[in-house]
């Protein structure tokens, strides 16, 4: 089975390498021809553009830095609409926008082609060792016809929803992903600067509840996700909690904006009388203000 990969840069490579490792005919195209040279060597074919490309493969798979590199190689002038033969499948690993995800559908949609967002979480380390998660939106027999060369390049796969579902998880992913990143320096540095250890601070944030991903794993999905709130560490302590950790950070000048959003939410879940339920009980201020709520069924 032939199928093409567009976009063989730092992940994009070894996703293509993974294809090359379980029997595919790969031919691959990037805007750089030396970034396919290991793969090349490796066994796959190049192809001078995406038109060239596409109408060589069954599937064709891109990974592109964003939204407007995916648009010019789908349906620029030398894009893979001009050529792509009926009753292929286009499967795009961009972290893409909705828009674009729509826009270029519109004209796969009209030449009889099923289309696949299935952006990857892993990073170019899990891509090397085919330890990613692809995040998958699209039909579920387009899904199930594309698995033998989805399973190729990553470990679990993931189908989410329709299509742009995978490309929404991504986003919201890595967005909380950024937002952890930025509350932790801030309490790095805060703690850093109230005179611990470096070492021994991260220490303590790698071995206690965040380092195990307890929220995520255990409190979360016994508390929130149920909406069960019955105490077992009580909102009125967690604000309480808060407000002497706003207070070192204010007393050693360290920005601590994160922390003073939650206190914020936190303040307005007790003056509603939820102080004596579960902490994550402040969560729902959220929900209520986006008009959804975070219910699962497990």
């Amino acid at each position: 089975m032939k199928v093409g990969f567009i976009g063989v840069g730092s992940i994009g490579n070894p996703m293509a390498k993974q294809l090359l490792n379980n029997g595919f005919d790969v031919i691959v195209n990037d805007i750089n021809r030396n970034a396919a040279d290991s793969l090349i060597r490796s066994g796959a074919t190049w192809a001078n553009n995406p038109a060239d490309l596409a109408k060589q493969c069954q599937f064709i798979c891109t990974c592109l830095p964003g939204p407007s590199q995916m648009e010019e190689v789908l349906i620029g002038q030398k894009g893979i609409i001009n050529t792509i033969k009926n009753k292929s499948i286009y499967i795009d690993h961009t972290t893409n926008s909705l828009e674009s995800i729509k826009k270029v559908n519109r004209f796969l949609a009209e030449k009889n082609i099923d289309m696949l967002d299935a952006p990857v979480s892993g990073g170019v380390e899990g891509a090397q060792t085919r330890d990613l998660t692809l995040l998958v939106g699209g039909k579920s027999h387009v899904v199930a016809k594309s698995m033998p060369v989805l399973d190729a390049i990553g470990k679990t796969v993931l189908h989410v929803g329709d299509l742009g579902t995978g490309t929404i998880c991504k986003l919201m992913h890595n967005s909380a992903s950024f937002s952890l990143s930025l509350t932790m320096i801030q309490c790095l540095t805060a703690g850093i600067k109230a005179g611990v250890d470096p070492s021994t601070i991260v220490e303590v944030f790698q071995k206690c509840a965040l380092g195990k991903n307890f929220d995520l794993q255990v409190r979360l999905p016994n508390t929130l996700f149920k909406g069960d709130f019955d105490p077992r560490f009580s909102l009125k302590l967690a604000y309480k909690d808060l407000k002497l950790a706003i207070e070192i950070a204010d007393n050693f000048d360290v920005p601590f904006s994160i922390a003073k959003i939650c206190e914020r939410e936190m303040s307005e879940a007790i003056s509603k009388d939820l102080g004596e339920k579960d902490s994550s009980i402040f969560l729902t201020i959220q929900e209520e203000k986006s008009g959804v709520s975070v219910r699962t069924n497990t």
